[in-house]
């Protein structure tokens, strides 16, 4: 993938990544894995579902009745899961890029560190 995904669509597959899940799931599962930072609200989630699932990056994987509720599950594709790599490899190298920069100055890593 050429362009980075959206912070929704990136905890959102980090999620499905692992397996499937569904909306509420994911929406937990992002809140746990970001820390807390990523809460995203059930017009976002869906929306974003919506995009992903247009882009192949995701797929709908069932449905069940849970409580009179029907909860539709989602799954990884094969491309989201390429996207999703792809992604983590370019967060990793822009933080390498910035954590060798704050290396070689010192006034920059000082003040980054008052802000943390």
């Amino acid at each position: 993938m050429s362009t980075s995904i959206s912070e929704p669509s990136f905890w959102i597959l980090s999620a499905l990544a692992g397996g499937r899940r569904h909306g509420y799931g994911i929406m937990q599962d992002a809140a746990q894995l970001s820390g807390g930072r990523a809460t995203l609200k059930v017009p976002t989630l869906y929306a974003t579902l919506e995009r992903l699932e247009k882009g192949g990056l995701v797929r709908a994987d069932g449905e069940e009745v849970v409580d009179g509720r029907a909860r539709r599950y989602y799954a990884l594709t094969e491309a989201g899961t390429i996207a999703l790599r792809e992604e983590a490899e370019a967060l990793q190298a822009r933080a390498r890029i910035a954590t060798e920069r704050l290396a070689g100055n010192p006034r920059a890593a000082w003040a980054s560190a008052a802000f943390a």
